[in-house]
């Protein structure tokens, strides 16, 4: 019976949406077995009872030595909890701590690990699907046979929630490890207005917008959509939209329901962080476009002819 563990990633004083992603990865995977989250910090109950919505089993590991991030004290307490609840794979947020810690972990479990997964099989064997070259290729690797595996998983790819009321467990460990590194401080970057990885209609934009003063146009869009805007690499490296609301391998990968193309090429850096979008409508000028190649319906035109219009049809409907 396979024990799959969701390691849940804490932001600032809230819940990561990759938590849930985790638990919807375990849940698919486990077959007759448990999905099962861990939650580690100083008062953690909160985050545990949203965790158990979507796990069988949440183990919480609170203490006050915990409320910071800290690799060393992760790994410690982890160590200590699979030393006693064994786990068959773990499964952690491929973000900036899960790439610091994940490796350190699987080492100390003598466990293989494999990064920046976007898909996991384990019907026949253990095999991951990841990308290589920059996202050029989409590879399957097939994972040696261990007792654990580990692996960190790209945010934004396993949204299909699965729900599942499941219990809480105080596990009572503390951290015992020593401490090397001081925590001084928080640096937050610049909040952003929305969060591009968890909205249902994106619309985005990119070199054939031109100018910065006609992202006005695509917000439009998005405000009759109910969506919001994002961008590729050149209009974010144009300073014409925030870095937080870039999509592609250096930016955010989304997942939304519908995703509006507007003036965008389709580098295959952009195409690696959309292409999972449920309905993907574009518009260019070039049908020559790469974008054509994974949108389910093309418009070859002008986007200010065709957005203008669209936006008029649409308010039309909606009355």
């Amino acid at each position: 019976m396979m024990r799959v563990f969701a390691i849940a990633e804490i932001g600032s004083e809230e819940l990561d949406p990759v938590s849930i992603e985790l638990l919807n990865l375990a849940n698919a995977i486990k077959g007759d077995g448990t999905s099962e989250a861990v939650v580690i910090g100083d008062d953690v109950s909160s985050y545990a009872e949203e965790l158990a919505k979507h796990a069988d089993r949440v183990w919480k590991v609170e203490d006050s030595e915990l409320k910071n991030y800290n690799p060393e004290l992760y790994v410690d307490v982890l160590l200590q909890l699979f030393s006693k609840e064994k786990p068959d794979v773990v499964l952690v947020a491929n973000s900036s701590r899960g790439a610091e810690y994940a490796p350190v972990l699987a080492v100390k479990l003598n466990a293989p690990v494999v990064t920046d997964i976007v898909g996991l099989d384990v019907s026949n064997g253990v095999r991951a699907t990841r990308y290589i070259f920059q996202g050029k290729l989409l590879v399957d690797v097939l994972v040696r046979e261990a007792e654990t595996y580990v692996f960190t998983v790209r945010q934004g790819v396993f949204k299909d929630e699965c729900t599942v009321q499941g219990e809480i467990v105080d596990s009572g460990i503390k951290p015992s490890a020593e401490v090397k590194r001081e925590f001084v401080g928080i640096v937050e970057p610049e909040a952003g207005e929305v969060d591009i990885s968890q909205a249902d209609v994106v619309v985005s934009v990119g070199r054939g917008i031109d100018d910065a003063s006609n992202i006005e146009l695509a917000e439009e869009l998005a405000e009759v959509l109910g969506g919001v805007v994002a961008g590729s690499r050149p209009v974010i490296d144009s300073g014409w939209l925030p870095k937080d609301r870039q999509v592609g391998i250096s930016g955010k990968t989304v997942k939304p329901k519908l995703y509006l193309a507007l003036g965008i090429s389709g580098a295959f850096q952009h195409i690696m962080g959309m292409k999972d979008s449920e309905l993907i409508v574009a518009v260019n000028k070039d049908p020559e476009a790469p974008i054509f190649g994974v949108a389910q319906y093309g418009i070859v035109g002008d986007i200010f002819d065709v957005v203008p219009a669209l936006i008029e049809k649409l308010r039309e409907i909606k009355g």
